[in-house]
């Protein structure tokens, strides 16, 4: 099993080849660590999880290691695949950990092939062993919610903030030009007091 590489670094597509005592190791690794690197054959050293399939043996690597214990969690959910996880864990431990702990499965499913409920699944699996912040609300919204979220979103609202104060209103006595008005006025609000 693989644990540690350290060598000079050959940057490819989506991974590295990282060379060491003669031998190149493909190593998938996240955006961020690609774009790092500014020149081929620069030294590099990565802590390694070794993802061995029936078909498959990959090297996925990380700088610290938080990053990789973090990715570890979030292969062992099920639905979550490496590539996922690389991808989850590509933002940085601390914003993973916060999104977990306020809940904000936009993070989530800001990557490709995580849907609300993979989402919501991870969060749930990870707030026991990192700790949460906010409960996750896992209620559906209305059809009337939903337009006032899908609306307030694609104006660049946080997720969050829209769900705190739809919470605070009722919304099935209001017309939904009305209830979009209302909740950016408190978000507004809310803001101005801060």
């Amino acid at each position: 099993m693989i644990a540690y590489l350290e060598g000079s670094a050959l940057v490819k597509k989506d991974h590295l080849i990282v060379l060491t005592g003669g031998v190149g190791y493909l190593v998938f690794v996240g955006s961020k660590i690609l774009s790092s690197i500014t020149t081929s054959g620069e030294s590099i050293s990565l802590y390694i999880h070794s993802h061995i399939k029936e078909d498959r043996f990959e090297l996925y690597g990380f700088q610290s290691e938080e990053d990789l214990a973090i990715f570890k969690m979030l292969i062992a959910i099920s639905g979550v695949g490496p590539k996922t996880a690389l991808a989850l864990s590509n933002a940085g431990t601390n914003q993973l950990i916060e999104a977990v702990q306020q809940a904000q499965t936009s993070f989530f499913t800001s990557v490709p092939r995580v849907g609300k409920k993979l989402a919501q699944k991870i969060i749930i699996d990870l707030k026991s062993k990192l700790g949460s912040l906010k409960e996750l609300n896992l209620g559906t919204l209305s059809p009337k919610a939903q337009d006032v979220m899908d609306a307030l979103l694609g104006l660049g609202f946080e997720e969050n903030a829209i769900q705190t104060i739809l919470s605070q209103l009722d919304l099935e006595n209001m017309d939904l030009q009305v209830a979009i008005k209302t909740v950016i006025k408190m978000s507004s609000n809310k803001n101005g007091k801060n």
